[in-house]
């Protein structure tokens, strides 16, 4: 078992900002790419938002923290993206790093990732001291839907023969 990252308790609104990231990751499994999707939310305004596009894109880094953070940083016109990302899933080391660079606030994520979390379960990128930023981590909202939402994706895809990684 995974340690926990350090985590700040969920507030009012991490669940209905959570909702709308899960919305998102119900586009990209409907778009037979792997169900997570990102929010970008700063004083109550979504900034921007982001799915799993690898298999669409053809892009190994269309996940969907990076699609949600490049929408936000055209919206708001610079890369420093002084907000909170809300995303299904643990981020990928890929994408921690990148929350780190665009100097997000605060990271809320649902489901830990056993394969590839770099938050939490495998390395703990957002709070590491030796980087130049830190960021404000909540871990587990609504965790058994988000998690849920995979385990069913890869269910039906194993059903139907066809084998995929999971990151």
């Amino acid at each position: 078992m995974a340690a926990l990252a350090p985590s700040m308790p969920p507030t009012n609104h991490d669940e209905t900002y959570m909702r709308a990231a899960l919305d998102e990751a119900r586009r990209a499994a409907d778009a037979a790419d792997v169900p997570v999707g990102a929010v970008v939310v700063a004083d109550g305004a979504i900034l921007g938002t982001g799915r799993n596009r690898r298999e669409a894109a053809g892009d190994p880094t269309a996940h969907a923290e990076i699609e949600a953070l490049r929408a936000a940083a055209r919206a708001i016109g610079h890369w420093r993206v002084e907000a909170t990302l809300y995303v299904t899933q643990e981020p990928c080391p890929m994408c921690a790093g990148a929350l780190v660079n665009a100097r997000v606030r605060r990271l809320v994520y649902g489901c830990p990732n056993p394969k590839a979390g770099a938050v939490a379960t495998l390395y703990r990128i957002p709070t590491d001291a030796r980087l130049n930023h830190r960021l404000e981590v909540v871990g587990g909202v609504l965790a058994d839907e988000c998690a849920a939402l995979l385990t069913k994706f890869f269910e039906d895809l194993r059903r139907g023969g066809r084998a995929v990684e999971c990151t």
